[in-house]
């Protein structure tokens, strides 16, 4: 029963962190709207959920840089990940003519969508944490 439990708040705090970094990413695109040659960047959300679920089940540690074989070779630092996603460029139905890709009425649907995704699973829970109490306390 604990293990069950506590396997449903582990993948609610992987969502909820998650979601909160992606909201960072979202909120950084609709700031820079005007800015001139900005690309706008997002993450699968699917696939990072399932990459730090798969992280947090083979190992409690932090993951590892790669190792170098070259000197050459780029850190693992340089390309942004989510989860173990890598962050991705949004793909823009028009071009601006500075070169920008935001495209507000996506990104805004977007941070609207997170949002309240991350917003149910805060209910969720909070539902579950009402219930334990409410059976321990028997009432």
């Amino acid at each position: 029963m604990m293990g069950k439990l506590d396997d449903m708040m582990r993948f609610q705090e992987t969502a909820l962190s998650l979601r909160g970094q992606r909201q960072q990413i979202l909120a950084s695109n609709i700031a820079n709207a005007d800015t001139p040659n900005f690309k706008a960047r997002d993450v699968d959300f699917n696939k990072a959920l399932q990459g730090a679920l798969a992280r947090s089940k083979t190992s409690a540690a932090a993951p590892s840089e790669m190792a170098k074989t070259s000197s050459a070779h780029l850190s693992s630092k340089v390309l942004p990940t989510l989860g173990g996603a890598p962050l991705l460029y949004a793909n823009t139905a028009q071009g601006n003519i500075d070169g920008n890709t935001v495209d507000m009425d996506v990104q805004r649907n977007q941070f609207t969508d997170n949002a309240l995704r991350y917003e149910v699973g805060l209910t969720l829970v909070s539902s579950k944490i009402k219930g334990m109490f409410t059976a321990i306390q028997g009432q």
